[in-house]
């Protein structure tokens, strides 16, 4: 399903205009990422999951083509716990 999908049926489900489901849909984004860009980000929503961010550590890959050793910086990456009614559900 694509944003453009979502947004099409939240605006039939909720009976409003897709122009306002997608503000919705928008809002509820930046929120997402502005909450996540604080030191301790962290979005619960009870039933659906959970969005966390995580800081992994420096390391050392491989290019895949060379096998040739690369450097890999530091960096946060979100990570997504489901929660138990979307476990039982899928």
């Amino acid at each position: 399903m694509t944003k453009a999908e979502l947004v099409e049926k939240i605006a039939k489900e909720a009976e409003i205009s897709k122009v306002a489901a997608a503000a919705a849909m928008s809002s509820f984004m930046d929120g997402v990422v502005k909450t996540l860009k604080k030191k301790d980000g962290k979005v619960t929503l009870v039933g659906f999951g959970t969005f966390t961010k995580v800081r992994r550590k420096a390391r050392t890959g491989r290019n895949p083509q060379t096998g040739a050793p690369i450097k890999i910086k530091a960096r946060n990456v979100v990570k997504f716990k489901p929660g138990k009614l979307l476990k039982d559900s899928v």
